[in-house]
């Protein structure tokens, strides 16, 4: 279980690192550059991924179930806008991100469905 919650903290510091150099002009998606202003979410999601990967070391299931929730959202959000560019769909910051939104996402989801909380019943040792 803890290689799973390191292994989605990695995934997602890997992709707040590629929105970070979308942000800064240092790799591109397609014919999105930072000359023409970037949107505000190359700014925000990378926040959100680091406060969301740390998170998940919580080891709070309500909390794997939003991370999942929300970071499905953000996949089906670009495969919505950009299904019709395939030079952003494609290109390498576009593939890193979403590789490795979509292994964490598989690693919610198996850390949801297996995670089995510790109760204590009265009396019993």
């Amino acid at each position: 279980m803890k290689r799973i919650m390191l292994g989605c903290l990695a995934m997602a510091l890997i992709a707040a690192l590629i929105y970070v150099l979308m942000a800064r002009g240092i790799m591109h998606a397609g014919d999105i550059v930072a000359d023409e202003g970037l949107p505000a979410y190359f700014y925000v999601v990378p926040g959100g991924y680091i406060l969301g990967g740390l998170l998940i070391l919580l080891k709070k299931r309500w909390l794997w179930i939003t991370g999942a929730v929300i970071n499905g959202f953000g996949i089906t959000m670009f495969y919505t806008a950009y299904a019709a560019r395939p030079e952003i769909m494609l290109s390498a910051s576009g593939l890193i991100t979403k590789i490795a939104q979509i292994l964490m996402e598989i690693g919610l989801i198996y850390l949801i469905v297996t995670y089995k909380r510790k109760t204590t019943v009265p009396g019993v040792k």
